[in-house]
């Protein structure tokens, strides 16, 4: 008999322990504890260093009903252990021996007494976890500092203690055949669209992987358009922002494992909105919000628009400007076009190398490599100074996007539209701005338009997107629209 045909018997009592360790062979750190209880023979396992059985074994140790002289029979003591004897954790009465070694592998602690044909299992899963820290890649100047851990459960409860409302819903998963990752989807009853919900389920349902260790595994698997650049999942590390987008009507998705949780519909507006936005008054939210869409544009066009119009539009070029970028690049031996993508590609290994590199000397490797370097290309004649400052600007403005994995599409994008602009100046660029608006409209997030609030223009949706009205403001307009 093979070891899929053993696992989805029913536990027998003669064979449970050999099979167990049939199926998970001899590892040294699942214990097996042979224990009498009532002259019944009992077998305790757990895994070392997951679960924490000392309670359980307490707890039998001190009950008072196990003491007395006349002896229970095998149900009767395996319901007095049940009901009344293992007070902590959740107990989980089970018959099928692949249930009871997933719940092994979860955190467990299994009881099996001699002469049941079942198993009694008992949450108590120890596994030290990280505790709550300060989100490390969405930091605030006001606002919460708690930040995701790699705990399902502390990360469900984090929300939950935000979003004290009776519909609060929460479906669980296990994905990954071989994993058997835990994973949970959050939303709120009546606020979140039932269709988008039911669309959301039945796209996790459908996932058939090997491995889910991450949660972008889970995001490849869910989003609507794969060869897009631009993500259609949100993600992020801060609580109150989850909280706030699961009581907007959003669904959060949950992976065990990972301080970062999912989130869709993902709109286009949402990756330039930051939860410090709502810590600060609406007129400073909205200047910093204006800064950023202002960020995006210089981040994806400023080196474009650079090539384009030296290269094909002197005439855009104020004449005391033009002689000096003329004198700059006179000794340079690269067109514009060349000597950006050389610039670009430079930076991006040094941003990368910063990341990899230990903390203590990254940013400072990040800082003297980048001015070096440009000063040392400045001089050798390679590039002009001018380009410089284009490329300097490029990075900074693309820094100020809050979102990661929106950057990341610009950063992309741009060497696209670059390589347009050096081929046929302004209207090469005008041709991509068309092409990436017209991509962007068809774009969808489980069925919800990309460009919701933009495209269609609504006036009445503008209170939360290129600005953030006050709230007083807000609640005037909401009463007027009422009256009328």
């Amino acid at each position: 008999m093979n070891n899929q045909e053993t696992g989805s018997e029913k536990v027998r009592p003669t064979r449970f322990i050999p099979d167990l360790q049939k199926l998970l062979g001899d590892s040294p750190d699942i214990i097996y504890r042979y224990l009498e209880i009532q002259h019944h023979g009992a077998w305790i396992i757990y895994i070392e260093g997951l679960a924490d059985p000392r309670p359980t074994l307490t707890a039998i140790q001190e009950e008072p009903m196990l003491r007395g002289d006349d002896p229970l029979a095998a149900p009767e003591l395996f319901d007095l252990l049940m009901h009344h004897t293992i007070t902590e954790g959740k107990v989980v009465v089970e018959d099928k021996l692949t249930t009871i070694i997933d719940l092994l592998l979860s955190g467990y602690t299994i009881i099996f007494l001699q002469g049941m044909d079942k198993a009694l299992s008992i949450n108590t899963g120890s596994l030290k976890q990280r505790d709550v820290q300060e989100a490390a890649s969405q930091s605030v100047v006001r606002g919460p500092r708690e930040g995701f851990t790699e705990s399902l459960r502390d990360n469900i409860a984090l929300v939950r203690r935000r979003v004290k409302n009776q519909a609060l819903r929460i479906k669980s998963f296990k994905l990954g055949e071989e994993t058997g990752t835990e994973t949970a989807v959050m939303y709120l009853e009546g606020t979140a669209p039932q269709e988008t919900v039911a669309e959301v389920l039945k796209k996790l349902e459908g996932i058939k992987l090997d491995v889910v260790l991450e949660g972008n595994a889970i995001e490849e698997m869910i989003q609507d358009e794969h060869y897009s650049p631009f993500p259609t999942v949100y993600n992020s590390e801060r609580p109150d922002v989850i909280a706030s987008g699961v009581l907007e009507g959003r669904i959060a998705i949950f992976v065990d494992g990972t301080p970062f949780v999912l989130m869709v519909p993902a709109l286009f507006m949402q990756f330039f909105q930051s939860s410090e936005d709502y810590s600060q008054r609406g007129d400073f939210g909205s200047v910093v919000r204006l800064l950023r869409y202002i960020c995006f544009a210089l981040s994806l066009l400023t080196p474009s628009f650079y090539i384009a119009v030296t290269t094909f539009h002197q005439e855009m070029i104020p004449t005391n400007l033009l002689i000096s970028l003329i004198g700059q690049r006179e000794g340079v031996p690269f067109p514009a076009f060349v000597e950006a993508l050389m610039m670009e590609v430079t930076f991006e290994i040094l941003r990368e190398a910063g990341i990899r590199l230990p903390k203590s000397v990254g940013q400072s490797v990040s800082i003297v490599g980048t001015i070096v370097i440009g000063q040392a290309a400045v001089e050798a004649g390679f590039v002009s100074a001018a380009m410089v400052i284009v490329v300097s600007i490029t990075a900074i403005s693309n820094f100020a996007v809050p979102a990661f994995n929106m950057a990341i599409s610009i950063r992309m994008l741009r060497f696209v539209i670059m390589a347009l602009a050096a081929s046929f100046g302004l209207y090469g660029m005008i041709i991509a701005l068309i092409m990436l608006a017209l991509h962007l409209c068809q774009l969808e997030s489980v069925g919800v338009p990309y460009m919701t609030s933009f495209a269609p223009f609504r006036i009445r949706y503008q209170k939360d997107t290129f600005v953030r009205l006050s709230r007083p403001f807000v609640r005037r307009l909401s009463k007027r629209g009422g009256r009328g």
